[in-house]
């Protein structure tokens, strides 16, 4: 496991931007060439023991990061946790997992198939979170999960990376709202993902958030190519709680819309 969060996530940003190459240019966007600053990262998994979010949060955890939040996503049949380092300029981390018995038969077996696959080893190994598909899967069974989870599908085609930064708009040097942001990033092209409206959240539950629509990219399955939606960037804007301080979790009414922005652009 790496031994400085920096190091831990440059290689995070490396990988994603590799399949998120509109993040790079969005950074240039609305940073102007200053430093944008990460609000967090978001890491999808199963809830099999081997994989599970705690396997998971232990890379975090061995760097100083604590648990800070629960959340149950009903419909999409998930649950998070979302963690933060004592420093608090180090970016937050929110980590879901599926819960896999609540699936169909055949659901279940293929999530248990691709979990088989990975040797327990590499789950501890420095570059586990940002290593991709530990497994051998084809396009049919891609879209048998599809089907029944868009989320089991995204994992089971693109694996352990992250699945979205987030541009913190309250350090962003030349922009204040998340309205301004939006009008931007359109302004230049992009897709912004609409479920549940484009503004998710509002100052009185404290959080603002937005996003891309995930990058679309030709990803290499056992029997051939399919272009597939890999990652997306989020926007967020925090409000002050009471106490004077910026709130720091996160609202889950919100972040069940945020998952959509992986779904395929109808």
């Amino acid at each position: 496991m790496h031994t400085d969060v920096n190091t831990l996530f440059a290689a995070l940003w490396q990988d994603y931007i590799n399949m998120t190459p509109s993040a790079a240019n969005i950074q240039q966007l609305l940073g102007q060439g200053k430093p944008i600053i990460n609000d967090h990262i978001a890491l999808r998994t199963f809830n099999i023991e081997k994989v599970n979010l705690a396997v998971l949060a232990a890379h975090f955890e061995s760097l100083g990061y604590v648990a800070s939040g629960d959340y149950h996503f009903e419909q999409k049949k998930l649950v998070a946790k979302h963690f933060e380092h004592p420093d608090p300029h180090q970016p937050k981390v929110f980590i879901s997992e599926l819960l896999v018995e609540e699936f169909s038969p055949e659901v279940q077996s293929i999530i248990h198939g691709l979990v088989d696959q990975v040797d327990a080893a590499a789950t501890t190994a420095d570059n586990f979170l940002y290593s991709g598909c530990h497994w051998r899967v084809d396009i049919a069974t891609y879209k048998t999960l599809l089907a029944e989870s868009e989320y089991a599908a995204w994992v089971a085609a693109i694996g352990y990376r992250a699945n979205h930064f987030t541009v913190s708009i309250n350090e962003l040097p030349d922009f204040e709202t998340i309205e301004s942001v939006n009008e931007t990033l359109k302004a230049a092209g992009f897709t912004l993902n609409t479920a549940g409206g484009e503004i998710k959240g509002s100052a009185e539950v404290l959080l603002e958030q937005s996003s891309t629509m995930a990058d679309r990219m030709a990803v290499s399955f056992a029997d051939g190519e399919l272009e597939i939606p890999t990652c997306f960037y989020e926007f967020s804007r925090r409000y002050p709680m009471a106490d004077g301080d910026l709130y720091t979790g996160f609202v889950a009414a919100s972040a069940d819309k945020i998952f959509e922005s992986t779904n395929a652009v109808k």
